[in-house]
C-alpha cells in the first residue's frame, strides 16, 4: 500500500501543528505513513505542485538513489517519504520559487526492501512480507500461514531496530493465532522481524 508525504512551507496562517492545506491537485495515498523506509525496487510518485513537467513516476536503483527531472542520483534508500519529499525540495529551490512536493510510495519490492518484515523460525512459511501501514502481527501470521506444530508460539520476540540498537520485546502469537487473543496482537514498524522458537520435549 502506499505511503505518502509532502513537503511544503509552513503557511503562516495554519496554527502551530496544525498540518498544511494539500495543494488541490496533489496525488493522494490511501495510507499516509511517515515510518516507511524506502528501499531499492520500490516505485515512488514525485509530484511537483503547478509543474508538471518536474513531476515523474520513478524507480528506486539497486544503488538507493533516483533521478528526477532537475534532480540527478539523489539518496532515496533508508528515508521516509517526508525526509526525501523534503531533500526534493531543498533541491528544486535552485530553479523553481518554494516548491511544494509530494512523494508516493507506489510499490514496494518487499524481498528488497529495508521497511519489510522478516519471519524465521517456527512458522508454516517463513519468508518476507511486504511492510505497509498499519500492519499488524496477525496480518503476517495469516501471510506466513500460521505456527508449525512444534512451534513456541508464545515465547516468540519481535526484533526491532530503535536507534540504531536492536531491541526485543516478548509475542504471544499462540494466544493470538490459536485463541484469538486480540490483546496480543501488535502493530509493526518497518524492518521488524519476528523470530519464532521450537518447543523443547
Amino acid at each position: 500500500m502506499p505511503a505518502l508525504a509532502e513537503a511544503q512551507k509552513p503557511s503562516k496562517s495554519s496554527p502551530a501543528g496544525a498540518p498544511a492545506p494539500r495543494p488541490a491537485g496533489a496525488p493522494r495515498s490511501a495510507v499516509a505513513d511517515s515510518d516507511y523506509q524506502i528501499g531499492p525496487g520500490d516505485t515512488l510518485q514525485v509530484f511537483v505542485w503547478k509543474n508538471p513537467e518536474l513531476s515523474a513516476d520513478v524507480p528506486v536503483r539497486p544503488d538507493g538513489k533516483i533521478t528526477t527531472p532537475l534532480v540527478q542520483d539523489i539518496q532515496a534508500q533508508g528515508k521516509t517519504p517526508t525526509q526525501l519529499a523534503g531533500d526534493l525540495r531543498t533541491a528544486l529551490a535552485a530553479y523553481v520559487q518554494e516548491p511544494i512536493v509530494t512523494v508516493v510510495v507506489k510499490t514496494v519490492a518487499a524481498p528488497t526492501s529495508a521497511s519489510a518484515i522478516r519471519v524465521i523460525g517456527a512458522a508454516v512459511t517463513p519468508k518476507t512480507v511486504a511492510y505497509h501501514s498499519g500492519l499488524t502481527a496477525l496480518d503476517v501470521m495469516i501471510e506466513v500461514g500460521g505456527l508449525t506444530t512444534f512451534a513456541s508460539g508464545n515465547k516468540a520476540q519481535l526484533i526491532r531496530n530503535e536507534n540504531g540498537a536492536y531491541r526485543s520485546y516478548p509475542l504471544r502469537l499462540a494466544d493470538l493465532v490459536k485463541s484469538g487473543d486480540m490483546a496480543a496482537n501488535v502493530n509493526l514498524k518497518p524492518g521488524d522481524v519476528i523470530r519464532i522458537p521450537e518447543r523443547w520435549f
